[in-house]
């Protein structure tokens, strides 16, 4: 066609990322990957692509970056094993309502059926974990699929796709003219779902009437960007915020209404006071899982239920439901926050005093626990130390096991927003390292630390090397303790202490951390804590710490099932 230029398809990916405003992408080379590589070699482009040293991580970095950008990740990979991989990441991404994009490249669609080398169905491996994908057969169809996979993780609940690029679609030919983006799909949430007017009118109605009312919320208020509206919420109504673990920053925890996380996983006797005692239960972009309510017996059962959330199918699926207000958390809060100032006599909740009289008690019992000078060292004194030494913006990745529950429980977020990521859907080992890497990609002049067991350091210490490469420079912390923590302690209060097969060897990791060129202490002693912390804070690369701690069954975790 005259005035039309025509590319490869694996030039038009480039470019079509290119539209999207990608600047960062997360992955791994392969041999069908060779097309996609070149391109990204000749073409000129403001896209930096970080070489990772498997795909779970370079998914894991581009959850991460994610979070802290309001943007999608980007991740790649080769076919075979490269697409089983990268699958895990987009599991937990999907579930997390966290918009990634991963593209597998695959073999020809003119090989399949004859038994080629890394051969699978990629378009039915990946159709259960992720919101929408494809293989993109046709390369005139290319860009067409790419703005739908921006549009699918985007809108409503946001969420993982996955492309698969066939070798000969990256050869294949493209026009020109077919190269744009919609640029509503940059960022996510996209298109949000506002209110219906009299579902708002009802929650109004409700807390109206309501005398002890509290708000819990999940992960939806931060990834909708709803902070600074449920701070005006709670000081109206004088109401109680408690928060998931995937809901931390949505109100800072220094806040007098925030009364910090509830749930079996970093909940304490104190705070689920506050929630049994509720009237009236507000829940905002929060699913009512297991954890947060303890097995659905906090809230108890009968309580009056306000639901917010974008996710229709979330709203009454464990609670019986009062008013349900199928929304975006931001607009949503934001109608109720205008109907609440239109009205007079507006009934305070005492938030300021409940979560008070909560902090006390739970301080109570923190305090002793983080200025002891017992070794092994407790996990109570490495969070103390982090409260002292890291500044307010901080990024702090966990993983499951020792540091999620401790830093949910006891780790104060002095600013709301995203400040706190833990891989709550899943909990898979191995995880922080690579998400504060791809937050700390992402928000370049914050201080970003990984907090990790010592399981999860042998899932992931390979990307210690791509940490030195790219001089990334995020602190991470090694709860050493020789044992999967996690599992020991349910053996412990569970099944009459009968431990098996969960000990292994200990690892000098500050020995491993240090011949892939990371700067690394080892502590022992609690008393050196809070100056090796400041020293490896201070480091301008990346440095690791290797405390050696004292394992989940032995130490007082904020785990209700363990404490009961």
């Amino acid at each position: 066609m005259s005035g039309t230029n025509h590319l490869t398809g694996a030039d038009a990916t480039v470019k079509m990322l290119q539209a999207y405003d990608v600047k960062h992408i997360f992955g791994l080379c392969g041999d069908t990957t060779l097309p996609l590589y070149d391109s990204f070699a000749r073409l000129d482009h403001d896209i930096t692509h970080f070489l990772t040293r498997d795909e779970r991580h370079a998914g894991y970095m581009a959850d991460g970056y994610a979070r802290v950008t309001g943007k999608p990740g980007v991740c790649e990979g080769p076919s075979g094993g490269g697409a089983t991989y990268i699958l895990p990441a987009l599991v937990e991404a999907n579930d997390s309502s966290v918009p990634i994009l991963a593209i597998t490249t695959d073999v020809a669609t003119t090989s399949r059926g004859k038994y080629p080398l890394t051969a699978l169905d990629q378009e039915g491996l990946f159709r259960p974990v992720t919101k929408w994908n494809t293989s993109l057969d046709s390369a005139a169809r290319l860009p067409a699929n790419i703005r739908q996979a921006f549009r699918a993780m985007t809108t409503g609940r946001p969420g993982a796709v996955h492309l698969a690029l066939p070798f000969d679609t990256q050869k294949g030919d493209v026009s020109d003219a077919e190269i744009w983006a919609d640029k509503r799909h940059r960022h996510f949430p996209a298109e949000r779902a506002a209110p219906d007017r009299q579902a708002i009118r009802d929650a109004v109605d409700v807390l109206e009437g309501a005398t002890s009312a509290v708000a819990i919320c999940g992960g939806g208020p931060v990834l909708a960007g709803a902070e600074n509206v449920l701070q005006k919420l709670a000081e109206l109504l004088d109401l109680p915020i408690a928060t998931t673990v995937s809901g931390q920053g949505s109100i800072a925890e220094t806040d007098p209404h925030a009364i910090g996380v509830v749930g079996s996983n970093g909940g304490v006797p104190a705070t689920r006071a506050v929630i049994d005692a509720a009237d009236v239960v507000l829940f905002i972009g929060c699913r009512a899982g297991s954890v947060t309510t303890e097995r659905w017996r906090s809230p108890k059962p009968g309580v009056t239920i306000i639901h917010i959330d974008s996710d229709p199918m979330v709203i009454g699926a464990n609670y019986k439901t009062d008013v349900a207000v199928c929304a975006d958390a931001r607009l949503a809060l934001e109608a109720i926050l205008e109907e609440i100032t239109e009205r007079s006599d507006l009934t305070k909740q005492h938030g300021t005093d409940r979560a008070a009289k909560a902090w006390k008690a739970k301080l109570a019992k923190f305090a002793p626990l983080a200025t002891g000078s017992e070794r092994p060292i407790r996990p109570e004194a490495v969070m103390a130390a982090m409260m002292d030494v890291l500044p307010p913006d901080a990024v702090i990745c966990a993983d499951p096991g020792t540091p999620c529950p401790y830093v949910s429980a006891h780790y104060r977020l002095p600013s709301a927003g995203r400040h706190f990521i833990s891989n709550r859907a899943h909990g898979a080992l191995g995880f922080s390292l690579a998400a504060a890497m791809g937050a700390q990609v992402g928000r370049p002049k914050a201080k970003v630390l990984s907090l990790m067991g010592d399981g999860s350091f042998g899932f992931c210490c390979g990307e210690l090397e791509t940490l030195v490469r790219y001089n990334i420079p995020v602190t991470s912390i090694v709860f050493s303790n020789a044992v999967y923590g996690w599992i020991k302690a349910g053996q412990e209060w569970g099944f009459g202490k009968r431990y098996y097969n969960v000990d292994f060897s200990r690892t000098d990791h500050a020995a491993v951390a240090r011949a892939f060129g990371v700067k690394s202490w080892t502590v022992e002693d609690p008393a050196q804590l809070i100056p090796v912390l400041r020293e490896a804070v201070a480091h301008d690369g990346p440095a690791l710490i290797d405390v050696i701690s004292q394992p989940l069954h032995e130490a007082a975790a904020p785990v209700s099932e363990w404490v009961a």
